[in-house]
């Protein structure tokens, strides 16, 4: 069996090194630094370098404007992106794109697709905290208006840590129905005409950047931006899910290696500490953890990209792999803070972004224990053997 990627993900690799490899991570803002908001937007350069380089359309199909790749070219073009902490919403963006491409109607499709693969449309999607399928978990409420079953649905609810929320034009908001059914809508970003009764409050992530609280109050939304298809919600979960796995690979890959580039010249007692078993066992205790999560993650990938069948659902690959995402990527940058010693907390050395970035992608969509739980629901609806 070939596991090598295809030329079409191998190209898509290549032309993410080129896009954000130049990115210093130690020009992120820090919340270290800064009290309160460090950014007023993301990274509208670098937006439109990745636009350039069709990275915005990875998962559009051509009839869009789009490349027709799948959710493994996505997480290679993310594990790239993470890095070196590029400031730009390319999975919400490529997960909602995902998500109006495969369930949105025609019109919506029209109007959002090729806007956002070459980039004149940012999305994003209001999910986060969100750790499993059931709609009933959903913060936010979507009723039909009196007894018809005609015009649009009413939103009601508060949405909590909307990332990317202030510079996108669109966001998907998912609402359960009361009915054991969730909808996705499609409203616009905060920078856009505001819907009535739809707020937005400023809140602050772990690694310093502006998220979104978004308050519902009976909020309109017309038929054609609903997505109703009850499959939609646990596909643009799972891809989220699988995205953030894919972030949390590069993010650590990267700081491994800046761990070992400083073990390499960091000298006590007349020795680089990398010659030093202590930390030699810490380090590749840590490269163990970053294989163990690449592994979990391609087969979530892999599963979400060619639809194939498993022992269990592909919401079991992708627990697997968000539980050893958010529990590999802290014991990574725990380690290379430990390793680093002082010059860790020098906040003239990028170490402590990656740290703040590691946490917040840890808890991203849920920490390992509720997947653990997820995982253990499926096995016991689903046994094995």
């Amino acid at each position: 069996m070939d596991f090598t990627f295809s030329e079409e993900q191998q190209a898509a690799v290549e032309a993410a090194r080129a896009v954000f490899t130049p990115v210093a991570p130690d020009s992120v803002p820090s919340p270290s630094l800064t009290s309160g908001a460090v950014a007023e937007d993301f990274d509208r350069a670098l937006w439109s370098k990745a636009a350039d380089a069709d990275l915005l359309s990875l998962l559009i199909t051509p009839e869009h404007g789009g490349a027709g790749l799948d959710a493994i070219a996505l997480c290679l073009v993310l594990r790239e992106s993470a890095k070196v902490l590029a400031r730009v919403p390319l999975l919400e963006h490529s997960a909602a794109a995902a998500t109006v491409e495969a369930h949105g109607g025609a019109e919506l499709k029209r109007e959002i697709l090729p806007r956002a693969a070459d980039g004149r449309l940012a999305l994003t999607v209001a999910a986060a905290g969100r750790t499993g399928h059931d709609p009933a978990e959903l913060a936010v409420t979507a009723r039909r208006e009196g007894d018809t079953d005609s015009g649009g649905r009413v939103l009601d609810g508060v949405q909590t840590a909307v990332p990317w929320a202030w510079g996108a034009d669109r966001i998907l908001v998912p609402a359960h129905t009361g009915d054991g059914i969730a909808v996705l809508a499609v409203l616009p970003g905060p920078a856009r005409d505001p819907l009535p009764g739809l707020t937005f409050t400023e809140q602050i992530s772990t690694t310093g950047e502006r998220l979104a609280e978004l308050r519902l109050d009976g909020v309109h939304v017309d038929d054609r931006d609903l997505i109703e298809d009850p499959a939609a919600w646990s596909r643009l979960h799972d891809l989220l899910a699988t995205g953030t796995c894919a972030l949390a690979l590069g993010l650590g890959e990267g700081v491994l290696k800046m761990t070992s580039d400083y073990a390499g010249k960091r000298e006590q007692f007349g020795y680089p500490i990398a010659t030093f078993q202590a930390v030699a066992v810490q380090a590749a205790d840590r490269y163990i953890d970053l294989r163990a999560m690449e592994a979990t993650l391609w087969q979530a990938a892999w599963r979400l990209s060619t639809g194939a069948g498993g022992a269990l659902p592909v919401a079991g690959d992708v627990a697997v792999a968000k539980s050893w995402a958010s529990d590999g990527v802290r014991r990574v940058v725990q380690t290379a803070q430990h390793l680093h010693g002082g010059f860790g907390a020098d906040t003239d050395y990028p170490l402590h972004r990656y740290h703040a970035w590691a946490k917040h992608l840890e808890l991203s969509l849920g920490p390992a224990a509720a997947h653990e739980e997820t995982l253990g629901d499926l096995l016991a609806a689903h046994p094995l053997g």
